[in-house]
């Protein structure tokens, strides 16, 4: 019958999600808590480097917040 498939089905759908959810818990484990931040455009990229030299630590992925820019 149609319904003997559903077994297969889930199993190969769980196998095409676990490697997305496992890359964004490397992520946010490697950066601090934050997810990785991707820069497909040029203005993305000034934003990514403004924030790597406002924070301080030479890491885009350390923020501060206005209240602690000098």
């Amino acid at each position: 019958m149609w319904f003997e498939i559903l077994p297969g089905l889930t199993v190969m759908g769980v196998c095409l999600v676990i490697p997305g959810l496992a890359t964004s818990y490397i992520h946010k484990f490697t950066n601090g808590g934050k997810e990785k931040r991707v820069a497909h455009f040029p203005y993305q990229w000034n934003l990514m480097e403004r924030d790597r030299r406002i924070s301080g630590v030479n890491c885009y992925y350390v923020s501060k917040g206005l209240e602690n820019i000098d």
